[in-house]
């Protein structure tokens, strides 16, 4: 697969994916992997990723699996820092966690493999896209980010829903076909820990396998007016009740940026930190002396 960055802006280029070529696989080893998700244990998603890490770690690898006993979609980067969390081994290499995907890395690192860490953690493959303003929501990036918060390296990984797939045999397949590949690459290329160690927001796009066009690395893009709202509806009984309404999916975002990219055929690669910092705003901000 060939990585377009004629779109990306230099500072990404920076961090060492603007040569995304041909190459080696760094890491050819048995790799220990992590993986977790926000759709909960039994999502199809995860049974995708669980195959898509078995090949990564090799045949004498390990891949073990920490996710939420129940789907915990929209939680962010939210943990349960007041309440315990039951964790509930379910087979070997093989747990469920009554928390947060932020939460089950936690408790793969601190708990489960705490004498024998991974050498990657995964979450998704997410039912969904995580593009744009969902990545701020998604409980799939806040495990890729507590990975890097926890001095590893964070992989999410998401699939876009849309006319072209959403009701072919298998609306993971792209993600499937080209899930392993893309982690190569980013596995050769990380540049490893720092303060805010960097995360990927990998989203796959709304296309069969054989359609995507290629991979492209991106910015956060905001979908134009696509803000999550609320929905009311009144019981029998007379009480109210609220649903949270998504808005459009297919807004294309600014050029360059990850909805755009998925929206036109390709997979977009976006690093990000954990930094909140508007860095662009200190200086303006400063207090005259």
């Amino acid at each position: 697969m060939r990585l377009d960055v004629s779109a990306a802006i230099l500072p990404l280029a920076a961090i060492g994916l603007l040569l995304y070529t041909r190459c080696n696989f760094a890491k050819e080893d048995p790799m220990r992997i992590l993986i977790t998700n926000d759709d909960g244990i039994k999502a199809p998603g995860l049974t995708i990723l669980e195959a898509i890490a078995k090949t990564l770690a090799g045949p004498q690898g390990e891949v073990w699996v920490v996710a939420p006993a129940f789907e915990q979609s929209g939680v962010g980067h939210c943990i349960n820092y007041t309440q315990p969390m039951l964790i509930t081994q379910l087979e070997t290499r093989r747990f469920s966690v009554e928390g947060s995907p932020a939460d089950c890395v936690l408790a793969g690192l601190h708990e489960v493999m705490q004498n024998n860490p991974p050498d990657v953690i995964l979450s998704g493959v997410n039912r969904g896209n995580n593009s744009a303003e969902n990545a701020l929501y998604s409980g799939t990036l806040g495990g890729a980010m507590e990975a890097a918060l926890q001095g590893h390296l964070g992989i999410a990984l998401s699939q876009y829903y849309g006319p072209a797939n959403v009701n072919i045999d298998n609306p993971f397949e792209t993600a499937e076909q080209h899930g392993v590949e893309v982690i190569k690459h980013l596995l050769d290329r990380d540049p490893g820990a720092d303060a805010y160690r960097l995360f990927y927001n990998v989203n796959f796009p709304p296309v069969p396998a054989d359609g995507v066009k290629g991979t492209r690395v991106t910015t956060q893009g905001r979908r134009p007016d696509a803000r999550f709202s609320v929905q009311g509806h009144d019981s029998p009984s007379g009480r109210r009740f609220l649903w949270v309404k998504g808005g459009n999916q297919h807004v294309p975002t600014a050029e360059g940026s990850d909805a755009k990219a998925n929206l036109d055929g390709y997979i977009s690669v976006t690093p990000m930190r954990a930094d909140l910092t508007a860095h662009d705003m200190l200086d303006s901000l400063k207090a005259p002396k």
